[in-house]
């Protein structure tokens, strides 16, 4: 873990430096810990997996078409830089998007058809000057299937896709916009623009970026739903990592919410006054299996489906003091696309040993797996001494030796880009990979054969042929009863021919202190910070 330079009051000082001490005292400010170890990065595409998107994607920078977060039920889709969207009368391929007129990006410049193809330009075209190596990895793999764009006007734009998508619009909601003119007035170098501040189009703007420290953002008085404003004026985003240290400062008043909360300090801190936050919502706490690898003992389907057997996610569960229900697919149970397949994985070691066996794996020649984790991170929970309970637990139940490798989040999400002996897995056979589970574009980016590693997210290059089968109808559906039938014979052969080992969902936990209001916790990974307020 890398160690930070200054200590948390020191941070919050030299945020509190950007801002005159009297409008200071005025403003109302909202302080937020992250579990991040580094902030995430500010051009526009910010790294550190999706809590980079919670609080330096959406609140900043935004798509054509956005997640409606207002509500604590289902997410669904609203329009965002685009009003409305179709798929093209005679190409199912093509989706027409007709723009939001009259947008500013924050430093007063139009958003309009040139700046979407400019922005597409930045990651599909590695020719473009404004092309953006580091943002081109994360936006690839969240839109595997764009093919190509085009203008049609100042206020329409084209987007042609590799194979018809019904789900392609939950896609586009993670590509965000960000100002040529920034890019420009940056000298065309990403890291000044990063540093400066970047304009995007949201209700919030980028004030100030104390490197590897803080982020301080300002609300838009100018943004374009009047409806949306901020109720803060401030919002501060620190990075930290260490689950007790974001206690320590939530209790201290050095800041008013932190991410994920230790479960063994919830009941202090509803003793204590401070609101505790919860809530289901589609993300799944799993190992990828590395079946592609040289040698792999994961390729049998066997020891896939052994170790979700073994594994007693109940007291998974118990550690995390019940922020957490048991996962056994990557959708839940009471979800109406979870199916029927023929596995329903609980603790049964007996079934686990027997299916380890018949692999060949028994007391002579136990199964061994090397699990490459993270310290922290988003939607990670408590890494270290999860995975440590799960050691122990695979040991005693099934005799399967895990040896953990404890690396930085960012880390691990690039090594779940590589391909499946590439040297920066140090041979790790799982990698321990916090993932949405939230709609089928999120399905299709994991699990179809079309996004193998290196190249997208199917990072286990795992094919079942049923799946495909039912994916390519629910691909061409437009009637939601045939999407939500595949979906779910799809699901049931992630189960029954699981490329993951499934261990929780989270609950989503976080902590407040009094002071914050308005806060709404939607089933989804992202959060609406127009809706919070501060008394």
């Amino acid at each position: 873990m890398k160690r930070r330079p200054w200590g948390l009051s020191a941070v919050l000082a030299a945020c509190a430096m950007s801002v005159a001490p009297a409008a200071f005292a005025q403003d109302k400010v909202l302080r937020i810990a992250m579990t991040a170890s580094d902030i995430p990065t500010t051009s526009g595409m910010p790294n550190n997996g999706f809590e980079g998107m919670r609080f330096l994607g959406f609140p900043v920078f935004e798509g054509l078409i956005q997640f409606d977060l207002t509500g604590t039920g289902p997410v669904t889709l609203k329009p965002g830089l685009a009003e409305k969207w179709e798929q093209a009368a005679d190409d199912k391929k093509t989706w027409i998007f007709h723009l939001r007129k009259g947008v500013k990006f924050h430093d007063g410049t139009d958003f309009n058809a040139d700046a979407v193809i400019w922005n597409l330009e930045r990651i599909w075209n590695k020719d473009s000057p404004q092309f953006e190596p580091n943002a081109t990895g994360i936006m690839r793999s969240r839109i595997p299937i764009l093919a190509s764009y085009r203008k049609i006007d100042d206020s329409t734009v084209a987007i042609t896709t590799t194979i018809v998508a019904s789900f392609f619009q939950w896609m586009i909601p993670y590509m965000l916009y960000t100002s040529p003119t920034a890019f420009e007035k940056g000298g065309k170098d990403w890291a000044k623009v990063a540093a400066a501040g970047p304009a995007g189009t949201g209700p919030f703007k980028i004030v100030k970026v104390v490197q590897r420290q803080a982020v301080t953002l300002a609300k838009n008085p100018d943004y374009w739903d009047p409806k949306r404003l901020a109720k803060v004026d401030q919002v501060i985003l620190l990075p930290i990592p260490e689950a007790n240290t974001r206690l320590a400062a939530l209790r201290s008043g050095q800041v008013d919410w932190i991410e994920v909360p230790p479960p063994d300090g919830i009941p202090s801190l509803k003793q204590a006054g401070f609101v505790i936050s919860t809530g289901s919502y589609p993300h799944v706490w799993p190992w990828f299996y590395n079946m592609a690898a040289k040698d792999s003992p994961l390729k049998d389907v066997r020891v896939r489906q052994a170790l979700n057997y073994c594994i007693d996610r109940g007291a998974i569960v118990g550690l995390l003091n019940g922020t957490a229900e048991p996962s056994v697919g990557w959708l839940k149970p009471a979800d109406a696309a979870f199916g029927k397949p023929e596995n329903r994985y609980g603790f049964d070691p007996a079934k686990g040993k027997k299916l380890l066996a018949d692999a060949g794996f028994d007391a002579k020649k136990p199964l061994s797996v090397k699990v490459m984790i993270s310290t922290s991170g988003s939607g990670q929970m408590l890494p270290l001494p999860m995975n440590e309970a799960l050691q122990e637990n695979l040991k005693q139940a099934c005799n399967v030796d895990v040896k953990v490798d404890a690396v930085e989040w960012q880390v691990l999400l690039n090594a779940s880009r590589a391909a499946p002996d590439a040297p920066s897995l140090n041979g790790a056979m799982a990698l321990n990979v916090s993932s949405p589970s939230s709609d089928p574009g999120a399905m299709y980016r994991y699990f179809a054969a079309a996004n193998f590693s290196p190249n997208g997210s199917n990072f286990e290059q795992w094919k079942d042929d049923k799946f495909e089968e039912a994916f390519a109808r629910l691909s061409e559906a437009t009637d939601e009863a045939t999407i939500e039938k595949n979906y779910a014979i799809a699901h049931e052969r992630l189960v029954d021919n699981p490329p993951w080992l499934f261990i929780v969902h989270d609950l989503n936990p976080r902590a407040f202190s009094k002071k914050v209001k308005g806060f709404v916790s939607p089933q989804s990974w992202f959060v609406d910070l127009t809706l919070v307020s501060l008394e």
